[in-house]
């Protein structure tokens, strides 16, 4: 069995092993794939791994896949239509990277507000040691108790984030197409999308990305926001009007944002939130600790074990 991972950095930089996938079948591991290179690197094997290298339907009419595996969660990088028309089975890996990503909301939350790195810049060029009193902050110190955390998408991952809030005192409110009553309680409730933008003091974005929630934050839903309001973006980049949302930043008309995702990745020079005010931005990581990728790879590994066996499971085009 001829088996082609197109772009396996991303989940094993030289930290994991591939070592039961050579179990599996002949194996050929790339780091990263050029669009030019997809059909000559697939070359007649049936099982393909893709991150983000894009599988369209004149590459499965070139080659001789039968089996496509997504190592991510989001598998819009495969044509699943096309696919499902050549009866080409495709799947991807959930809920590997629930608790990292719910980590790294709140990694976001708290240095905008705490602003741990600023201040540790600080004392260590020698503010602090100067100071005439036994403290200082330079900047608004927020806590987080009681404050609303407002969470568009309750699935796996906003689920998780709701928890952590709570265990931060914090009351949740949630939107979500899918409302599941048994998940309500005296501290989270869902709410519409209108009451979700003016009562929240954070908003997390955890909705998959559909025409419907595509620049779902933009100029007129910030108008409906507190101007202290935090909007987090961990999910999907183009959930976010980017260009509304610098506007909205740098005008002041809302306190801070922190994003781990961009509507173009890696991030171009142009885009309009490096030179926001108040923006942290991380390079898409949220899903990355070791421990998330470990869960991916054996996922992943579970998925082609299962495909062979005649069982496939996390078919995403059935």
């Amino acid at each position: 069995m001829n088996i082609v991972v197109l772009d396996g950095y991303g989940l094993n930089p030289g930290d994991l092993s591939w070592e039961r996938l050579h179990k599996i079948g002949d194996a050929k591991i790339y780091d990263r794939t050029a669009k030019e290179d997809i059909i000559e690197r697939i070359g007649d094997a049936e099982i393909v791994l893709t991150n983000k290298t894009p599988i369209n339907a004149e590459i499965m009419d070139k080659t001789k896949i039968k089996y496509i595996g997504v190592l991510a969660t989001g598998y819009n990088v495969v044509d699943v239509e096309a696919a499902k028309e050549r009866g080409i089975i495709v799947t991807n890996v959930p809920a590997y990277s629930t608790a990292s990503v719910a980590q790294m909301v709140f990694a976001h939350v708290l240095e905008i507000c705490n602003h741990v790195a600023h201040h540790d810049r600080t004392v260590k060029e020698g503010k602090w040691e100067k100071c005439p009193d036994f403290c200082y902050w330079e900047r608004h110190l927020i806590e987080l108790d009681g404050k609303v955390m407002g969470i568009i998408g309750y699935g796996r991952i906003g689920q998780a984030v709701a928890k952590v809030a709570q265990a931060f005192g914090m009351k949740v409110i949630a939107y979500s197409p899918r409302k599941r009553k048994e998940l309500e309680n005296e501290n989270m409730r869902y709410v519409e999308l209108d009451e979700l933008f003016s009562q929240s003091d954070i908003i997390s974005l955890h909705a998959p990305l559909f025409e419907s929630t595509r620049n779902i934050i933009n100029k007129e839903s910030i108008s409906k926001m507190k101007k202290s309001v935090i909007i987090i973006n961990t999910s999907r980049g183009p959930l976010v009007n980017e260009q509304d949302l610098a506007d909205a930043l740098n005008s002041g008309r809302i306190y801070a944002a922190g994003v781990d995702v961009v509507s173009e990745e890696p991030i171009k020079a142009n885009n309009p939130l490096l030179k926001a005010k108040n923006i942290f931005i991380t390079p898409h990581i949220a899903w990355a600790p070791k421990e998330a990728r470990v869960r991916l790879m054996n996922i992943a590994m579970e998925n082609i074990e299962a495909y062979l066996a005649g069982r496939p499971i996390n078919v995403v085009n059935k």
